[in-house]
C-alpha cells in the first residue's frame, strides 16, 4: 500500500508545508494561524482541482431531472419485476449518457486527500507505549515543520489532537463546535439544494428525491459520530470544504438553477419583470440629439440642434 500511499502523503504535506512557508513572513512558523490557513488553503486547491468534476455532477443531476417522466413509466411498467426494472432503468441511462452516482464523485474524490491528511496529523500526535511523545514524519511534513506542526493550536486546541484521544477539555470544546459546523454547514447545503434547487417532483415514487432526503439527515448524523476521531486540523479541512460547497451550490442555484425548480421560477420572474421594465415607454430616458437623426426613433421632439460651424475658406 505504501506506493499508493506515499504519494498521496507527499502530496497533502506538500501543499501544507508550501503554503506554510508563504504565510510564514507574516504570521509566524509556530504560529496556529500559518498551519490553520495552510490547511485551508489545501482545501482551496482542492475544491480549485475538482470544479471540472463539479460540472459534471451538476449535468448529470438535471439529466436525471429531465428523466424522471421515464423513469416513472419504466417503474410503472415492471413494478412486479425488480429485475426488469433494474435492467431498463441502466437501459435508460446508457441511452442518454448519465450515471445517478455522478453526484457522488466531488465527495469520492475527496476521500483519498481526507485519509492521508488524517494519518498525516495523526502521526503529529503519535505518542510511544510509555505515553512520550514522538511524532511521526510522512511526505514532506519533517523535522522543523513536523515540531511546529506538533505545537500549532485553533483556538488554543492543538490541531494534532482529536476528542477521544486528548484529555484537554479545550480540545474537547474546539472539536465539538467543528463537529457542530460541519454537520450544519452539512445540513444548510444538503435542505438549500432540495428546497431551492430540485424541480418539484411527486416524492411518493421518486428514487432522486428520497436519495436527497437520507443524504439530509444522514451526513450530518455520520459527520457527528465519526468526527469525534478526527484531529482539529481534519476538522478544520472539513468544515472548511463544506463552507466552500455550500457558496458553490449557492451561486450556481442562484445564476443557473435547474429547470422547473423554485430557483429557477423566481428568476424566470425577475427576468419577465425586467424584460417589461425595459419594453415600457422610455419618455424619461435621456438621448443624445447629436448621435440621432431627424424623423429616427429615439429622435426627442422639441429638441434644438446645434447648428454647424462653417468651415472658413
Amino acid at each position: 500500500m505504501g506506493f499508493i500511499l506515499d504519494p498521496l502523503y507527499g502530496f497533502v504535506s506538500g501543499v501544507i508545508v508550501l503554503f506554510h512557508k508563504g504565510l510564514t513572513p507574516i504570521f509566524g512558523t509556530d504560529s496556529g494561524v500559518t498551519w490553520t490557513l495552510s490547511i485551508m488553503g489545501l482545501v482551496v486547491l482542492i475544491r480549485i482541482i475538482l470544479i471540472p468534476l463539479f460540472v459534471k455532477q451538476i449535468k448529470s443531476q438535471r439529466a436525471l431531472t429531465a428523466l424522471q417522466p421515464h423513469m416513472k413509466e419504466i417503474q410503472k411498467k415492471y413494478k412486479d419485476d425488480r429485475q426488469k426494472q433494474s435492467e431498463e432503468m441502466m437501459k435508460l441511462y446508457k441511452e442518454h449518457k448519465t450515471n445517478p452516482l455522478a453526484s457522488c464523485f466531488p465527495i469520492l474524490a475527496q476521500a483519498p486527500i481526507f485519509f492521508a491528511l488524517f494519518t498525516v496529523l495523526n502521526g503529529i500526535a503519535a505518542k510511544t507505549d510509555a505515553g512520550v511523545s514522538a511524532p511521526i514524519a510522512r511526505g514532506f511534513l519533517k523535522g522543523e515543520y513536523l515540531d511546529s506542526a506538533a505545537q500549532a493550536t485553533f483556538f488554543g486546541a492543538k490541531i494534532s489532537q482529536s476528542f477521544l484521544g486528548s484529555t484537554d477539555t479545550t480540545v474537547k470544546i474546539v472539536t465539538v463546535i467543528l463537529i457542530f459546523i460541519m454537520s450544519a454547514t452539512t445540513f444548510t447545503t444538503q435542505r438549500q439544494l432540495m428546497v431551492k434547487g430540485m424541480p418539484k417532483m411527486d416524492s411518493s415514487n421518486n428514487m432522486m428525491l428520497q436519495q436527497q432526503k437520507i443524504m439530509l439527515y444522514l451526513f450530518p448524523v455520520i459527520f457527528a459520530v465519526s468526527g469525534v476521531n478526527f484531529p482539529v486540523g481534519v476538522l478544520i479541512y472539513w468544515s472548511t470544504t463544506n463552507f466552500w460547497t455550500w457558496g458553490q451550490q449557492f451561486y450556481v442555484i442562484k445564476r443557473n438553477p435547474t429547470p422547473g425548480s423554485p430557483a429557477y421560477e423566481e428568476l424566470e420572474k425577475k427576468r419577465k419583470a425586467k424584460e417589461k421594465e425595459e419594453s415600457r415607454d422610455q419618455s424619461g430616458t435621456v438621448i443624445d440629439p447629436e448621435n440621432t437623426e431627424p424623423g429616427q426613433p429615439g429622435d426627442v421632439k422639441g429638441q434644438r440642434k446645434q447648428p454647424k460651424k462653417k468651415k472658413k475658406k
